[in-house]
């Protein structure tokens, strides 16, 4: 059993319990903080807490949460286009719409499940039971390359190269409105949003440095196409850096506008490059993969646009 306790800012104060509980505890939805509260495993001062019960400044809120229990992930047989594999690591291009790694309520369909089927045991280990092989990761609705380690001392080497930034790692993506300059840097840092526990933003509270080079491809009707090189790995970090100078990315229905373009199945954006020092050999190598067919749709049209 884990014991969580939090103590209410007077900024948080009259806000329902299960919304303030379920904005700060990762994978727990309102209804399953609603469950636990009728179990009496919610206390605000020692005392349960009833489902109505709302925030007051200074409430020490107490959360008993049973311990995860351990996991079997199933080898599930997913197609999958892997651009390079050796025994050491291999890298794959993968699709929009695929989670990168089992979590709590989505354990199937993942790329992991499909590299176990594909390596057996011949993953890393370094990143746990449930990230087999992952040494970084992309959003579930932004397509391309991954690297993926079978062995620790390849996990370890790709790393320690993403830690000092020798890592290359290159989207292109297509943005609203028009990006002015041909060249921008966005250095600034990111951190989870207060009050929304599933969204990053820029704050320098419980924060991390955050930088993304951009430069301009091409200007459209109300779009750019750009490419984003990142020099930090920051969760969604090209989403909110983007949204944060205003130009947010094409389909993306958690930084973007309301009315999102719903055709596109999420943010226009694709992990395009790919460059690291192989591990072991000490090779440079280097990969490419181009967009997929919803995202080169878009961009065609806006490119048919602009030459009327």
């Amino acid at each position: 059993m884990t014991r969580l306790s939090f103590t209410v800012d007077p900024d948080d104060a009259g806000v329902r319990l299960d919304k303030y509980l379920s904005d700060r505890i990762d994978d727990l939805s309102r209804s399953a903080i609603a469950r636990l509260m009728e179990e009496g495993r919610v206390t605000v001062g020692e005392r349960p807490a009833s489902k109505s019960a709302k925030t007051a400044p200074g409430d020490v809120i107490c959360v008993e949460i049973d311990d995860p229990q351990p996991v079997d992930i199933t080898p599930e047989d997913i197609p999958l286009d892997v651009v390079y594999e050796d025994d050491d690591l291999l890298v794959v291009n993968k699709p929009k719409g695929m989670v990168v790694h089992p979590a709590p309520g989505n354990y199937s369909g993942t790329l992991v499940n499909a590299l176990m089927f594909r390596c057996g045991d011949r993953l890393s280990g370094i990143n746990g039971e449930l990230r087999p092989g992952i040494v970084h990761r992309i959003d579930k609705n932004t397509s391309g390359l991954l690297a993926v380690a079978k062995s620790d001392a390849a996990h370890a080497g790709l790393s320690r190269q993403i830690a000092d930034h020798s890592f290359t790692r290159e989207y292109l993506a297509v943005a609203y409105g028009n990006i002015k300059e041909d060249e921008r840097t966005v250095d600034a840092p990111i951190g989870r949003h207060k009050t929304d526990r599933k969204r990053m933003c820029v704050t320098e509270l419980n924060s991390k440095p955050a930088v993304t080079h951009i430069r301009v491809l091409e200007r459209l009707d109300g779009f750019t196409y750009i490419s984003c090189r990142l020099e930090t790995g920051r969760t969604h970090q090209i989403r909110v850096h983007l949204a944060y100078i205003g130009h947010p990315i094409a389909g993306d229905d958690v930084y973007g506008p309301k009315k999102v373009i719903a055709s596109l199945g999420g943010q226009c954006l694709h992990a395009y490059r790919l460059g690291f020092v192989h591990p072991v050999s000490g090779e440079y190598l280097e990969f490419t993969a181009d967009p997929p067919e919803s995202f080169t749709a878009f961009l065609n049209k806006l490119k048919g646009s602009n030459r009327h």
